[in-house]
């Protein structure tokens, strides 16, 4: 495997996690008493893989110098 697809694998990896995190978030956010501070923690987590994402996307596009 080289680095790109290692790359590809990673980031596909953090988006199914990103999405696992709104599913968990939704269903938890349904139940009456929900945990606000387990929801915070998890929309967190939620932010911190989003920029792991922007940050490997943006190693994969090639820089374009117009």
């Amino acid at each position: 495997m080289n680095e790109q697809e290692i790359l590809r694998q990673k980031l596909a990896d953090l988006k199914s996690e990103h999405r696992d995190l709104d599913d968990v978030i939704a269903r938890l956010a349904e139940r009456a008493p929900f945990d606000q501070l387990q929801i915070q923690r998890l929309k967190k987590r939620k932010l911190a893989l989003k920029d792991q994402i922007i940050l490997l996307e943006s190693r994969l596009l090639p820089d374009i110098i117009a």
